[in-house]
Order: C-alpha cells, then sequence, then structure tokens
C-alpha cells in the first residue's frame, strides 16, 4: 500500500460535489481527513490517501480533471 498526503482546494461548484467520495469509491482509495475548513467560496482539505499506488494516481488525476487544486504535502499535519 502507498500513502501520500495532499492539500485539496475546491472553488466554484466543485465545493458542493462529492468528489472526494466519488473518487475513493471509483479507485478503491481509502481518504482519511486530517484538516478541513469550508466557506461558501472554498473548501480546503488535507488528506491522507491509501492505496495502491496506480489507483492513487488515477484518483488524483480524477480530482484534478474535476477542477480540484492537488497539492502534495509531507510531514505531520496535525497541530
Amino acid at each position: 500500500m502507498a500513502k501520500r498526503i495532499v492539500k485539496l482546494t475546491f472553488v466554484g461548484e466543485a465545493i458542493k460535489k462529492p468528489l472526494t467520495f466519488r473518487m475513493a469509491k471509483k479507485f478503491d482509495v481509502m481518504p482519511n481527513i486530517r484538516r478541513a475548513r469550508v466557506t461558501d467560496k472554498i473548501g480546503e482539505i488535507v488528506l491522507e490517501l491509501d492505496g495502491k499506488e496506480k489507483d492513487l494516481e488515477k484518483g488524483i488525476k480524477y480530482l484534478i480533471k474535476s477542477g480540484v487544486v492537488v497539492e502534495p504535502i509531507g510531514g505531520d499535519v496535525i497541530e
């Protein structure tokens, strides 16, 4: 199993869509929410993603194609 920690930024209509859920189901990726902040204009989520490397790649590409900004981050994000 591979693991990645990413920051997702949702804007516009992407805030209202269950994109993280769809990505998890479609690509067999297990997300663990480490931190989240959502307003009516922007959503930011830090996720720890677990799964097969190829599934993680496909899931991240799906999010990007859906309009989500995906940034890899490192280190412990729990404050």
